[in-house]
């Protein structure tokens, strides 16, 4: 275990720091509402190769010691990318919503998601909110991503979390209409890339609550160590 992680907690009634040891880590995939376009982005993996989970939404574990706060990573080769998705954590007082970036090797998810994900760091924004407080208002939440291209960053993701499932939706598909047990960290899905999933050297991320009028946002630098 990589040690707790420290992060600024943000609630109505202030603002505090808090140290969180991760236990489990769940990654969820397939989490898009409309079943039809997942179906399809099943077919499209299948067409390719790749063989689909066994579930709708998918839940792959990975180790909790991949997750990190850090602002620079590394990973193996030049075919890993990030993607946006809304964080959860479970603690001793209820649950977080936070936000990070499932780093893939995309190479390696052509025959093996599970182990794709397992092989990349899972960065979160050091930042968390209450979800009670953003639960009435969901799905005006917006996530988006940035990548670099050309020395500057270009607009990767965007959408809001009507287009995914609902937190409660897949803790109960995840723990069988349990709470989330406590110490979990589960990633939520997300949208496809603008463009095309690609790799970059820069990745940079945020989740706006329009109603509340706050946005948590974070980036990381991505350093590939060659094959061998």
């Amino acid at each position: 275990m990589n040690g707790p992680l420290g992060f600024r907690c943000v609630t109505a009634a202030g603002t505090y720091q808090l140290a969180f040891e991760p236990r489990d880590l769940v990654i969820a995939g397939l989490t898009g509402r409309d079943q039809a376009a997942v179906q399809h982005h099943v077919e499209e993996l299948r067409a390719i190769g790749v063989k689909p989970p066994p579930t709708i939404p998918a839940f792959f574990r990975n180790g909790a010691n991949l997750l990190t706060t850090a602002r620079a990573v590394e990973v193996l080769g030049p075919d890993s990318s990030g993607e946006v998705e809304f964080v959860l954590l479970s603690m001793a007082d209820g649950l977080w919503i936070g936000v990070g970036s499932d780093h893939t090797d995309r190479r390696v998810e052509a025959y093996a998601i599970d182990v794709s994900k397992q092989l990349c760091p899972k960065v979160i924004a050091p930042v968390l909110w209450r979800f009670e407080e953003v639960a009435p208002h969901w799905d005006r939440l917006v996530l988006r991503a940035w990548i670099e291209e050309a020395g500057r960053l270009t607009l990767y993701q965007e959408g809001t979390a009507a287009a995914l499932r609902t937190p409660d939706s897949l803790i109960a598909a995840w723990s069988g209409g349990a709470p989330l047990p406590e110490g979990t960290v589960m990633f939520g899905g997300t949208f496809a890339a603008i463009g095309g999933i690609r790799p970059s050297a820069r990745f940079a991320f945020e989740l706006e609550d329009p109603l509340l009028r706050r946005v948590i946002r974070h980036g990381y630098s991505a350093r590939p160590l060659p094959l061998v």
